[in-house]
């Protein structure tokens, strides 16, 4: 049995990991700043070590790692910046490096590596080369884009309008994947230390057009829900930063071979983006009134 340290314990993707370690018979610290919250209970409730650890108090971080096997790493510039991010990140590594740490899974961003000139792949970018850097032992994966977001605030507003609204041609296609997978994946490779090892790999479950989405979300919520083309001059006036990734969706796209991937990880148990719809509670979530928001989850 491993001791794993998750970062994000209370967020989409470290929530996903902790409970997919904990389902396999992990010990899990749950790092989070508010040990109190609901998240964090419920994972205590499951068997989680919750303990409380801030990206800008070493002190915490510190207390938190120390003799911890792995660490799941995810870090997020929504609601700091950047900047803000880079720091942090770059923080966490230098602790788990002096923790002497035995492996490290940074979840960064598909085609981070790339140069996409999107400003958050940008500084998952600059993460990851001071992870390569530090001397850890580091897997590196790169979700696509979040299936997750389509159940959650503007999006899911104009759901509500029986519009699917989205900042990308009908036909042009994405590569997504729920949390879940993420998790799933996440803890894979924090079991399977010496196969992913040195290792950067881009994961998405899916690949759909628009178009396509908003057919199957509109199987799934049972009512007609058709594509509306967001201009990206709406989105950049709320954030330059989501503007320029969904530009790059559009011109480049996120290749990433889902086909592959299933043949060589099936027990990661892939989700379609048909699978992720059919299981969410659309009359609830289509009932409830919420602030828009263009805050990806992470």
């Amino acid at each position: 049995m491993l001791s794993i340290a998750v970062t994000g314990a209370t967020g989409a993707q470290g929530g996903a990991t902790a409970r997919s370690l904990l389902s396999a018979g992990h010990h899990v610290r749950a790092l989070t700043r508010d040990p109190g919250s609901p998240a964090a209970q419920a994972l205590a409730a499951l068997g989680a070590d919750v303990r409380r650890a801030d990206f800008d108090d070493r002190a915490s971080l510190d207390a938190a790692l120390a003799g911890a096997d792995a660490l799941f790493a995810v870090t997020t510039p929504f609601g700091s910046g950047v900047t803000t991010e880079i720091r942090q990140g770059r923080g966490l590594v230098d602790a788990a490096a002096a923790a002497r740490v035995g492996h490290v899974v940074f979840t960064s961003a598909a085609h981070a590596d790339r140069g996409t000139g999107v400003p958050h792949y940008d500084s998952k970018w600059a993460v990851e080369q001071h992870l390569y850097a530090s001397g850890l032992p580091w897997t590196v994966i790169g979700p696509a884009a979040f299936m997750d977001n389509y159940a959650d605030g503007w999006t899911l507003e104009s759901l509500r309008e029986g519009s699917f609204a989205w900042p990308m041609p009908a036909a042009t296609p994405l590569t997504l994947i729920p949390a879940t997978d993420i998790g799933a994946f996440a803890a894979l490779a924090l079991q399977r230390r010496a196969e992913f090892t040195g290792r950067r790999i881009d994961i998405a479950s899916d690949e759909r057009t628009p178009d396509e989405m908003a057919a199957i979300l509109a199987s799934a919520a049972g009512r007609p829900v058709t594509h509306h083309e967001v201009p990206l001059d709406y989105v950049r006036r709320h954030s330059a930063d989501l503007a320029a990734m969904f530009a790059y969706f559009a011109g480049h796209g996120l290749d990433v071979d889902t086909a592959a991937l299933r043949r060589a990880y099936p027990e990661v148990g892939w989700h379609s983006f048909a699978d992720w719809a059919a299981a969410q509670d659309w009359a609830t979530l289509l009932a409830q009134t919420e602030n828009e928001s263009l805050t990806p989850a992470v």
